[in-house]
């Protein structure tokens, strides 16, 4: 079940990026204002239909990505809980060393503490 929902979150994280990658700013607007490009676009979408249709997949595709990360936060709980510990008590603590001083008589420099 996690295998299936992290693979769909990395889809859709990857399709993000494509379609916000995709998307024109907000200054692009005033350059087909003046005569600039995106023929191709208005005959396929409209004059602002390729707009809204990118910023509706987007939408979409952010709702997938809010849902799975829910859907994985809550099966990740559930498998730290039956296993009874965090990850971090899992870890084994590491003993301390004895702090070691040289004998005074064996030739090396004191270190000033």
């Amino acid at each position: 079940m996690k295998e299936i929902l992290l693979v769909i979150h990395m889809l859709t994280a990857v399709g993000i990026i494509g379609m916000v990658l995709l998307q024109q700013g907000k200054g692009a607007d005033m350059g087909a204002a003046f005569g600039g490009g995106g023929g191709a676009s208005q005959s396929l979408f409209g004059a602002r239909g390729s707009a809204t249709f990118l910023s509706r997949a987007t939408a979409v595709l952010a709702a997938i990505f809010f849902a799975t990360s829910l859907g994985l936060a809550v099966v990740y709980s559930r498998q730290s809980s039956e296993q009874g510990r965090s990850i971090t008590e899992q870890v084994a603590p590491v003993p301390a060393a004895p702090a070691t001083q040289a004998p005074a008589e064996s030739g090396a420099p004191a270190v000033p503490k």
